[in-house]
């Protein structure tokens, strides 16, 4: 195993540079191409290191590790917008949230169950952990993003014990999740088979530490360039006449791609739980961890935050949990489900755009 290719420290080191440089630029045109592509290169070195030091730690660790670095971009990238915005996005949370629970559990689950039954006919998963996981992002689901449409706080929205309260929860439930997955049961989280990094020895614990370095300094790199790019990503979807919920769409699809490849390599390796472990623990991350910390934010802005769905997405999504109940409960998957799972998918990325 390389563990440090070039790349992954060049795109770092190009991050720092324009971080350096953004205070006596303003980026356009070419300049912003290299913001992006260097945001782009910086996330996927970041997922590479985390990559590394999952592999010393093991399973579920490894995918826990992936899912909160991931988590960690998602946050910055919302409080930026939140920040930097006032009154004027204050859906981006949601839009976020629900966006990150679609892409999830509909494109990379279906991509996931598709192309490992394209390569294995048939792929086995553990009822008991995929189960779990999955009640817990229904229940985190439906606190977050439908409840709030039936409070006496007007609007989608909750007043701010409310908030604070479904913030705490959300946490709580989120480290209760945890606790589970890496003490309790580890065993319901464990993949049947073994891909080809188990004939590699784990990395020695000096190259994991520096990795685990590299990855905080990357993290850090990807938070202030997000803060850079997020008045960019608003205005092009301004221009180009998209609803406003897009703006949350782009900053999942961004942020999960790293982790999407990551799990559809599992599942190609016929590890089909890892995939899982991946695909839902990103999401009961992405609400357990940003929740809270909008909810602060939220506080202490003095601005409400609209996180109850429309009736619209409130279909979609109980569509596509009840569609993954279903898809698990067996504990083998084949390339129907697969199937179903991406055209739900096509459908919501068509009503995101054509509302």
């Amino acid at each position: 195993m390389k563990v440090f290719p070039w790349w992954s420290l060049c795109f770092p080191v190009i991050a720092w540079l324009l971080l350096g440089a953004n205070s006596a630029l303003h980026f356009n045109g070419a300049a912003l191409l290299l913001l992006v592509f260097a945001l782009g290169g910086t996330v996927f070195s970041a997922v590479h290191y985390a990559e590394i030091v999952a592999h010393k730690v093991g399973e579920p660790f490894g995918t826990l590790v992936l899912a909160v670095a991931v988590t960690v971009i998602e946050v910055a990238l919302i409080v930026s917008v939140l920040v930097s915005d006032g009154n004027q996005n204050l859906s981006v949370a949601r839009d976020t949230i629900f966006s990150a629970v679609m892409i999830v559990c509909t494109g990379v689950v279906g991509l996931c169950v598709a192309v490992g039954a394209g390569r294995h006919m048939e792929q086995g998963l553990n009822i008991r952990g995929a189960t779990g996981a999955l009640a817990v992002m229904m229940a985190l689901s439906v606190l977050t993003l439908v409840l709030p449409d039936f409070t006496a706080a007007p609007g989608p929205t909750f007043n701010t014990r409310q908030l604070v309260f479904v913030g705490v929860v959300s946490l709580v439930l989120y480290c209760i999740f945890v606790f589970v997955q890496t003490v309790r049961h580890r065993d319901y989280f464990l993949p049947e088979t073994g891909g080809p990094e188990a004939h590699h020895a784990p990395p020695p614990t000096n190259k994991t530490l520096i990795s685990l370095g590299i990855l905080l300094v990357c993290l850090v790199a990807v938070v202030a360039l997000a803060k850079s790019l997020s008045p960019t990503i608003e205005a092009l979807v301004d221009q180009s006449g998209a609803p406003k919920s897009v703006v949350g769409l782009v900053i999942a699809g961004f942020v999960l791609l790293p982790e999407s490849l990551a799990a559809v390599r599992a599942a190609l390796h016929n590890k089909l739980q890892t995939s899982l472990n991946l695909a839902f623990g990103s999401v009961i991350a992405s609400i357990g961890l940003t929740i809270p910390v909008v909810a602060a934010v939220s506080v202490w802005l003095g601005q409400p935050l609209t996180l109850g769905l429309d009736p619209k997405e409130i279909v979609l999504l109980s569509l596509t949990l009840l569609l993954s109940m279903m898809t698990v409960q067996t504990g083998r998957t084949t390339i129907l489900q697969g199937a179903i799972h991406l055209t739900v998918f096509a459908v919501f990325l068509f009503f995101a755009v054509v509302p």
